[in-house]
This record gives structure tokens, C-alpha cells and sequence, in this order.
């Protein structure tokens, strides 16, 4: 198992001269191009389509983070270390509230 910052790492390496080269809109494009498909693959019932989906949206939140030189996994724990940002516990009481 690799940690998040080792994953950005790896995707760095493999794709940061390419996604560079499309620019953070380009880049972010493409990661909401592979959220809609990860919606369409949460209609179904293959599961490999599903695991598939939020690695292609894992790996490209990841490579936008490195055009924007943002360290996910920093950012990430700087937020969420300490349970929920809002009511600042773990499990969170936050009041749910249907979203439409």
C-alpha cells in the first residue's frame, strides 16, 4: 500500500509533463469528465466499472493538484485530521441536510 502523497507522487512523474502542458482548466476538465462517469458507473451494478471510475477521478483531483502545486494529502490531513472542519468531531453531528 502507498500512501496519497507517494500516489501524487507516481502521478507526477507519469503524466505531470502532459497534464502541464493541457493547463489546470484542461486538467480540470477531465476530472469532471471522469465524475459524470463516475455517476453513469453508479447507476450499474459492475463493480469493477465502479472501482475503475474513482481511480480515474482519484488520479486526475491528483494530477491537478500537481500542476497547482497543492500536496493533497497535506492538505487533506490539514482539514480533516481533527474530524469534521464544522462541528469538529469524530463521528460528525453535524445536522444532515438533504441536497438537491
Amino acid at each position: 500500500m502507498i500512501s496519497v502523497a507517494e500516489f501524487q507522487d507516481l502521478m507526477n512523474r507519469t503524466y505531470f509533463d502532459k497534464d502541464s502542458k493541457r493547463g489546470p482548466h484542461g486538467t480540470y476538465e477531465w476530472l469532471r469528465e471522469e465524475v459524470i462517469e463516475l455517476g453513469d458507473a453508479m447507476q450499474g451494478k459492475d463493480r469493477q466499472a465502479l472501482e475503475d471510475e474513482f481511480a480515474d477521478v482519484f488520479a486526475w483531483l491528483t494530477s491537478l493538484a500537481n500542476i497547482l502545486g497543492v500536496d493533497l494529502e497535506r492538505a487533506a490531513l490539514k482539514k480533516y485530521a481533527d474530524g469534521c472542519p464544522k462541528c469538529h468531531l469524530s463521528p460528525c453531528r453535524c445536522v444532515y441536510r438533504e441536497t438537491s
